[in-house]
């Protein structure tokens, strides 16, 4: 069964909440992140995804959901990364045997083992960012997707590419080759075509197996290849293999467009814009919707461009970059996808 996210009012409310804290070291173990001696609201267990936390991406905008609970709700929380090739299993079965109301899994990658998990902890009640939920799947009622439609965001700033690429070549970086991230391409790709009909899109993919959203080396040789074939914008959603693309970006003069997260100040002035996914809002309506006694188990909630789940980057920072009649057609796209006015492919 798939639902439609929070309302945008909602949503709104929750991302203005959202108070970034400062980062934390990544580690192998369990590290506990305490609602600063008060009585904790609710205990909440996060794994985090293939990169960790420390990536300016996907991981990031978890945690910045997580330590925004922290800050604004009063939780106890719990991180902990399995790394490349780590138990997710385990790590998940290690918060639900401890004193966690709430677990979380940041990625596809955890959808079967939340799934095993969940079984065996009727009790306990699990999220899992991305999940895989097949068509007519009935989800266990003490699990919940959060999904996101990225293909909407990234029909943007493949617009925003198309509109301001001088050399009619713009790119797209895939961390692994899954239907995940082929939603990303096909977004962008057809935001391109819309906006500048005839521009080339050269697509290239990091790998197939998990480590493609950690490999910066990877990312910058790919992009030194799109940007040596003519691309000057390209995009990527390839979580830390993409910080190798900023790279080749600034050695070829090219721009670059983040994901997930606002990268801009990973590489100011190469970073254009970012392709924002609201994972941070995600984790912290779900932890308030289970403080609020409103889990909702069962149920893939579904993150677009209506529910303020997806968008675009435009700040004081990257508005000289962008021309006030650029950014006005790349709006007017977005109406038309909220709408319904243009569908936008996700494969």
């Amino acid at each position: 069964m798939t639902r439609r996210a929070a309302s945008p009012r909602r949503l709104s409310i929750l991302a203005a909440l959202l108070l970034v804290a400062g980062g934390v070291a990544p580690g192998c173990s369990a590290k506990k992140e305490d609602a600063g001696g008060k009585p904790a609201s609710l205990h909440v267990g996060l794994v985090f995804d293939v990169g960790g936390r420390g990536d300016k991406s996907f991981n990031d905008a978890a945690a910045a959901g997580l330590d925004s609970a922290k800050k604004v709700l009063g939780i106890d929380a719990e991180v902990v990364e399995p790394g490349e090739g780590g138990d997710r299993e385990s790590a998940l079965r290690e918060f639900a045997a401890k004193n966690k109301d709430l677990v979380i899994g940041v990625g596809f990658l955890f959808s079967d083992d939340i799934k095993n998990v969940a079984k065996d902890y009727p009790d306990k009640k699990f999220a899992c960012i991305d999940m895989n939920v097949a068509p007519g799947e009935t989800l266990p009622a003490n699990v919940v997707a959060l999904k996101f439609k990225e293909e909407e965001g990234s029909y943007l700033v493949g617009a925003l590419a198309g509109l301001l690429s001088k050399t009619h070549k713009v790119g797209f970086l895939g961390g692994m080759q899954i239907p995940l991230i082929k939603k990303f391409e096909a977004g962008y790709r057809a935001g391109v075509e819309k906006a500048a009909p005839g521009t080339t899109v050269f697509v290239k993919y990091a790998g197939t197996t998990g480590q493609a959203f950690k490999d910066p080396t990877k990312g910058k040789e790919l992009g030194l290849a799109m940007y040596g074939d003519g691309a000057d914008i390209v995009f990527h959603a390839s979580g830390s293999t993409g910080l190798g693309l900023f790279e080749a970006a600034k050695e070829k003069n090219g721009l670059a467009i983040g994901v997930d997260s606002d990268q801009y100040d990973s590489m100011p002035g190469v970073v254009l814009t970012s392709m924002v996914k609201r994972v941070d809002v995600a984790v912290f309506d779900t932890i308030q919707q289970t403080i609020d006694g409103k889990f909702p188990g069962g149920q893939a909630l579904v993150f677009g461009l209506k529910e303020n789940g997806v968008g675009y980057v435009y700040d004081a920072r990257n508005a000289p970059q962008i021309p006030a009649a650029v950014k006005a057609k790349v709006d007017a796209l977005r109406d038309d996808i909220v709408a319904g006015r243009i569908p936008v492919p996700s494969e």
